[in-house]
Formats: C-alpha cells, sequence, structure tokens
C-alpha cells in the first residue's frame, strides 16, 4: 500500500504552476488559520533538554480529566499502534477518512465501510478494532455518544479495541470519549494541530489504559517530545480564554464558508468549524481551475470531492468566491 497524499503541499503545486508559495491561498489543510500566540520560545528552552516532570502531566490530567502520554505529534502513535496490539487481527476504517490509519494497518486485514452508523454496525462483529476519525476527516461524520459507547462495549466485550482519533474534536466538545479511556478496549488521540493551529509543533496526547501508554512510551526515543513543544502545549492547554474566541470565530467562519460554497451553486455534504466538505463527480476538474487562480484545496477521489479550509479573513473570502464562480463558469456541466 503506498503512503497517503497529504494536503499543504504548496510548494508542489507552485512548482507546477509557476506561481510562488507566497501568492497562493491555501486551504487544504483543514488547519485553523489562526494559531494560538505563543511568546517568544525562552533560551533556557533551546538550550536544555525537556524534562518529565515539567507539570505537562498534571496540565493535562486536569483539563481532560485523564492522564495522557505526550508524544511528538498522534502520527507518532497512529504508526506504532499495530505493534502495541497483537491481538488485533481484523481492522475495521471507515473510508474515506485520514489516510494514515489504513495505511498504518496495512499488514492486517483492513475492511472498509462508509463513515455511517449502519455500514459500522452491520460489520463490526466481523472485526478485532475499529479505527474511527471523529468528527471524519473529510466528510465531518458524527456519531451520537451513546452510539460510539455501544460500539466500544461491544469489542471490548470481546477483547477487542475502538481507536479514535479526535484531532478535529474542539476542546471541550461534546462527543469526545476521553473521559472513558481508563476503560479497556479504548484509545483517543488529541493534538494541538487543528484547533490550536500549531500543527509544525507535531505534539500529541494518547489516552489509553496505563498499560498500553507504558508500552507505547517504551518504543518512544528518549525526549521524544521537544523542550519547545512541551513549553508550548503548557500555554496553548492553560489558556482557555484564548479556546473559547478560538471556538467562537472557527464557527462563525465555517458556517460563512458553507453558505458560501452553497451559494456558488456547490452542495455541502458535513462540516467541522475547520473544514467543510462537498461531495462532486467535478472534483478533479473544479480543483484543477481553482489552482489556476492560486488557490489550493484538497481533492479526494474516492468518492470524489473537495475539502475547504477556512479562509482567514474577508480578503481571503472574497478571493475564494470569485474564483469559485469564475472556476465554475469554466466547467459550467459541474455537479454536486
Amino acid at each position: 500500500m503506498s503512503r497517503p497524499v497529504h494536503g499543504g503541499r504548496l510548494r508542489e503545486a507552485a512548482r507546477r504552476h509557476g506561481l510562488p508559495p507566497e501568492c497562493w491561498l491555501d486551504l487544504s489543510t483543514g488547519i485553523s488559520p489562526w494559531s494560538y500566540p505563543l511568546p517568544p520560545v525562552p533560551e533556557e528552552v533551546w538550550r536544555r533538554l525537556p524534562e518529565e516532570d515539567d507539570g505537562l502531566d498534571e496540565l493535562v490530567h486536569a483539563v481532560f480529566g485523564r492522564p495522557a502520554l505526550a508524544v511528538p505529534g498522534t502520527q507518532a502513535a497512529i504508526s506504532r499502534l499495530p505493534a502495541l496490539l497483537p491481538e488485533v487481527r481484523r481492522v475495521l476504517v471507515p473510508h474515506p477518512s485520514y489516510g494514515e490509519h489504513a495505511h498504518a494497518w496495512r499488514t492486517h486485514a483492513v475492511l472498509r465501510c462508509a463513515p455511517s452508523a449502519d455500514e459500522i454496525d452491520a460489520r463490526l462483529d466481523e472485526v478485532d478494532a475499529l479505527v474511527l476519525v471523529h468528527p471524519n476527516n473529510p466528510t465531518g461524520a458524527r456519531f451520537p455518544a451513546w452510539k460510539l459507547h455501544a460500539w466500544h462495549r461491544r469489542l471490548a466485550g470481546r477483547g477487542g479495541w475502538l481507536i479514535v482519533d479526535e484531532a478535529f474534536l474542539e476542546p471541550g466538545e461534546a462527543g469526545s470519549l476521553v473521559v472513558e479511556t481508563g476503560s479497556p478496549g479504548l484509545v483517543v488521540l488529541r493534538s494541538l494541530g487543528k484547533f490550536w493551529g500549531l500543527a509544525g509543533l507535531r505534539f500529541g496526547l494518547v489516552f489509553a489504559p496505563e498499560p498500553l501508554r507504558e508500552r507505547l512510551a517504551a518504543l518512544l526515543d528518549p525526549w521524544a517530545v521537544s523542550h519547545p513543544a512541551r513549553w508550548a502545549a503548557r500555554l496553548a492547554l492553560a489558556d482557555s480564554a484564548w479556546q473559547e474566541r478560538q471556538r467562537a470565530r472557527l464557527a462563525a467562519a465555517s458556517l460563512a464558508l458553507a453558505t458560501m460554497l452553497e451559494e456558488s451553486g456547490l452542495r455541502v455534504g458535513g462540516r467541522t468549524s475547520l473544514f467543510v466538505w462537498v461531495e462532486t463527480p467535478r472534483a478533479p476538474t473544479l480543483a484543477a481551475a481553482l489552482e489556476r487562480h492560486g488557490i489550493l484545496v484538497r481533492r479526494f477521489d474516492d468518492p470524489p470531492g473537495l475539502r475547504f479550509g477556512l479562509p482567514a479573513d474577508a480578503a481571503q473570502s472574497e478571493r475564494l468566491r470569485a474564483a469559485l464562480f469564475e472556476a465554475i463558469a469554466e466547467t459550467p456541466r459541474i455537479s454536486s
């Protein structure tokens, strides 16, 4: 199985079109356009190796209500979980979703289904683990808490696992399973990449039963999470006032983007506070037309669709609006 292709390949698009990176509007990643405003990193943080008794673990426990293992981005956990769960042989991974999950389990029997409750229910008894991105990336699909709990009980009751990637779930948002992660058979992944707009920091959290966290920690190198990352995470996680403001502006921006896409003639199939999903057979043509206008969005081929990240301001929104109408005019047979 080849490595999945991700959004954010701006330099590649710039070379392809001969347009410098600074001239592009990159809406391909689903990362907040407003990053947490970190102050300058103290010189000591750069100079000294990180130490685990810096208060980060206690802060995470206080904020989320459960202990966690800090990792250098949740990808570090995604790629190692198969080795940590030898009892898992068959894995259900809804599709489309974040491609690294299926890739990590590629040496196992990976079953695919649509990201719908009925499809998952129908196949859950065939597998030892369900890997779920919640809300789903790229479709934005969500499931009620009672359904998530039911899937966890069904799996854990026979020694199976529910693995939930909550990358696009806001802090404090309903639907998180973090508080249940002391229970057997449940792993939840969180990060600072999306909501906090700190993807370049490479900081993630793994909530899981203590034995699994200890085994994962043993697989990581010493000082796996850098000192600047631990320092920044403490500031970002503790700033509840900023988080409240961030929630409000993300919600407003997501709604405005969805409205714009609908007004342009596209049908919104789902959204989160960080992206909007449009399923359309004209996705390749429309994505190419937007690139000619210097706008990069995330294209999916199965099913064909586009994921739009959030514009950062009114000027970017107007640029996208104008380019959308021109792009659709260039591809008059586009349908949703």
